[in-house]
């Protein structure tokens, strides 16, 4: 029994690893592009000597993904390993994504901030939701859209994707549509902020957070006006901002799913008496989703202890503590969910698009305007309320 055991294991690994490292090689090279893509930016005078690359190394191994995938034939051998790098390394790497995120971060944005963030955040979801059902596309892919939008961009897509089984095509739909509305807002966002907040550092932090998807895009953006107008500030309130908006992954991906199984009467179902039926409650919930959550209060504690002790759970010193949450939120944003979005690209055939039309970009486009927006509306009202 027991070696039958241990044979079905390493058979399993036999069939898994040459997918992973085929994920691992990809989100390699994507780390690597994307540094040399910064290199380039800062030799062209767009960011200054020493600054962070913009562009997401996970974004590059998506690409990188998508070409490998769509000009050579891959072998069936890979299949497994992909499937496991999707699934399972991206919900180790949203776990440790929770290591990142202080509540008490979120509180330094106060009783006006946050509200902010959720109008922002509530626009991009209504809106999608709503052009979605108009548009009579598919629902599952319009609630990608909508996660993708509202919260994190292609983090939440991919964390949304499992729970309302969305197809390998509606994945890679959403996360194309984010990551090209996306980078427009990276590049352009800086100076439309400078334009309307030139003389109020905090209002264009908080655009910059809350109306563009991703966090790399975001940390991007503001590096390019840190580069441009020279206001170091920024920086730090527009990351404050984007890692506040989140946390709110913790309650919309149950939100948008339990509208999702209301809305659409899925099939498979019915009860007993033919009457469609919910999932219960918790099935809304991720396990992972849950583990990001547990570890977001983690750093909290960690956080709050190291502040009123001088020692994070009376036992770590600032700079150790923040080494072992940097490092282990860097693992999983940079290598786990790396090694997930390179499977995403190498699962993502152009053929796959064929029937699904040009309608959903057109919502994904009126989503990402609307909610730049709506944040510019709210932040020009009561963005002066806000102090970081």
């Amino acid at each position: 029994m027991e070696k039958a055991r241990e044979k079905n294991e390493v058979s399993f690994l036999v069939r898994i690893l040459p997918g992973v490292l085929l994920c691992f090689v990809v989100m390699l090279i994507g780390i690597y592009g994307a540094e040399l893509i910064g290199n380039l930016m800062i030799w062209m005078g767009l960011l200054s000597e020493g600054s962070q690359t913009p562009v997401s190394g996970i974004f590059v191994a998506i690409i990188i993904g998508i070409i490998i995938r769509n000009s050579v034939s891959l072998s069936d051998v890979f299949t497994k390993g992909i499937s496991f790098s999707v699934k399972y390394m991206l919900r180790a790497g949203i776990i440790l994504l929770g290591l990142r995120l202080s509540l008490m971060e979120a509180l330094k944005l106060g009783a006006f901030g946050i509200p902010l963030i959720v109008a922002c955040i509530s626009a991009g979801l209504f809106l999608t939701l709503y052009l979605t059902n108009k548009m009579k596309q598919s629902a599952r892919l319009g609630t990608l859209i909508a996660c993708g939008t509202g919260i994190c961009g292609v983090t939440a897509i991919m964390a949304t994707a499992p729970v309302i089984k969305a197809k390998e095509n509606e994945i890679s739909y959403a996360v194309a549509n984010i990551t090209i509305f996306g980078l427009t807002g990276m590049m352009l966002y800086p100076f439309l902020a400078n334009f309307l907040f030139a003389d109020d550092p905090i209002k264009a932090g908080l655009f910059l957070g809350t109306a563009i998807h991703d966090t790399a895009q975001v940390t991007g953006a503001a590096l390019i006006y840190d580069q441009f107008f020279q206001t170091q500030a920024v920086v730090e309130i527009a990351t404050v901002t984007k890692l506040t908006r989140n946390l709110f992954i913790i309650a919309i991906i149950p939100f948008v799913s339990y509208l999702f199984f209301k809305n659409t009467g899925r099939k498979g179902m019915e009860n007993a008496d033919g009457e469609v039926t919910l999932p219960k409650w918790y099935k809304f919930i991720p396990l992972f989703v849950i583990g990001f959550l547990l570890l977001s209060v983690v750093r909290t504690i960690g956080d709050a202890t190291l502040e009123n002790e001088n020692l994070a759970f009376g036992l770590f010193g600032g700079d150790t503590w923040e080494r072992i949450y940097s490092n282990l939120s860097s693992f999983g944003t940079t290598y786990l969910l790396g090694m997930a979005m390179a499977g995403v690209g190498l699962t993502t055939n152009f053929k796959m698009f064929k029937g699904i039309g040009i309608k959903p970009f057109y919502i994904g486009f009126t989503a990402a305007v609307a909610v730049g927006i709506v944040s510019v509306v709210l932040i020009s009202l009561f963005g002066g309320f806000v102090r970081v």
